[in-house]
């Protein structure tokens, strides 16, 4: 048997090559999709092989995890339960078709995952790797196994002398891509507990951050950025830029108990500066430039893109209207955004060179324009018409 693993490096897949040799006979391959995670990988590449892997598969997905799943969450403000950023939910139909594609690659019948039985994560694999490759057969340890959690996890690595980042003082798990870093477990769990401040690794406390403002300058072209401070930057770079400015400013921290798909609620802490700046600064240039009932139809299709790509139901039929509504609706959202980084905020300030603003200085102006005030009457009287109504039948007695 051949098993194509997705693989990060972490405490759960490390122990999860020997635990897959050891009960399947299997030659376990290890697919690692870089999507931007600050790992060492040749140094991963090399773990994985010394924790028995066969063979070690390490795309470069990095711009084309921004390009085709997380800049179109940028231009549709796509927020699940209106705080989080999805950067753990985006990144996972890449790494499953990437996983569908290893497994091709290696010719395996098998794929597997570290997701756990509570976690979204599971769903997200499994549903995708079904549309992707129907045929392929899905292994998931958490589901199988007698290890009970993450202290038996480590025992086991030790045993089998597995190297392993987490420690029973630090048992953080956490997902890191280009364009968040999530953290959960531990003292995490506990939603009447702060949370520590060794939590983080991508931004200062906000009341440490400098205490002078920096600015910053966005370029979108219809709605995707691609200017920082006048100069054409490529998808990575942008991230990457926005990322090191936020996070020196505290900017993109969020703590929230969130419901997951399987109907648990879990507490997790998410660090997403450049996400965060985005969102703002997107948000600014499309208040300018879309139409009323545009902006409220784009909040209902930002909302249903959220919880479609939360869900993991990325390849679907839906997500491909979505999309296309998506990209119709930013075809005006060209424009400069000025955006303050102060103390854990991310404040626009200032919108400039936008070619379809909607916005008429003539018309907002409270000095002399050539609104007529006088339209305005008839425009209440009509648009009351039916509360009038109502309101007098209620007079008349005719309603209770």
């Amino acid at each position: 048997m051949r098993i194509a693993l997705a693989y990060s490096g972490g405490l759960d897949t490390s122990v999860i090559i020997p635990w897959l040799k050891e009960h399947y006979g299997a030659e376990v391959f290890a697919v690692i999709v870089n999507v931007g995670q600050k790992d060492d990988f040749p140094r991963l590449r090399q773990k994985a092989l010394d924790s028995g892997a066969s063979d070690v598969w390490i795309p470069d997905c990095r711009a084309e995890f921004l390009e085709s799943y997380a800049f179109p969450i940028v231009s549709a403000e796509a927020r699940y339960e209106g705080q989080y950023l999805l950067g753990t939910a985006i990144a996972r139909p890449l790494i499953a078709a990437k996983l569908v594609e290893g497994a091709a690659r290696f010719h395996a019948d098998a794929v597997a995952h570290g997701a756990t039985g509570k976690g979204n994560d599971q769903v997200r694999f499994e549903v995708a790797v079904r549309a992707l490759n129907p045929a392929l057969n899905i292994i998931a340890p958490w589901r199988l196994w007698d290890l009970k959690g993450r202290q038996d996890e480590m025992l086991y690595a030790k045993e089998h002398g597995v190297p392993v980042d987490s420690t029973p003082a630090a048992p953080y798990s956490r997902d890191e891509n280009l364009w968040h870093v999530s953290h959960e477990g531990g003292v995490i769990e506990d939603p009447g507990m702060p949370i520590p401040p060794d939590v983080y690794t991508w931004t200062v406390h906000p009341e440490e951050a400098p205490d002078e403002a920096e600015w910053v300058k966005i370029g979108f072209h219809e709605g995707i950025p691609v200017q920082i401070n006048g100069e054409s930057l490529d998808p990575v770079s942008v991230v990457e830029w926005l990322n090191a400015a936020g996070g020196r400013h505290g900017v993109g921290r969020l703590t929230m108990v969130e419901n997951r798909l399987v109907g648990i609620k879990s507490r997790g802490v998410y660090e997403t500066p450049a996400g965060t700046i985005l969102y703002q600064a997107h948000h600014a240039l499309a208040s300018l430039t879309w139409d009323r009932e545009v902006a409220y139809y784009m909040g209902e299709v930002g909302a249903k893109l959220a919880r479609l790509v939360y869900d993991g139901l990325w390849f679907s039929p839906l997500r491909s209207v979505l999309l296309a509504a998506i990209k119709a609706a930013n075809q005006p959202v060209t424009g400069t955004v000025s955006v303050k980084l102060y103390k854990g905020q991310a404040s626009p300030e200032a919108v400039s060179d936008a070619p379809q603003s909607l916005y008429s200085p003539e018309l907002a102006t409270f000095e002399a324009s050539s609104f007529s005030h006088q339209d305005a009457e008839g425009f209440i009287r009509l648009w009351g018409l039916s509360n009038q109504v109502y309101g007098t039948v209620l007079r008349q007695g005719a309603r209770p």
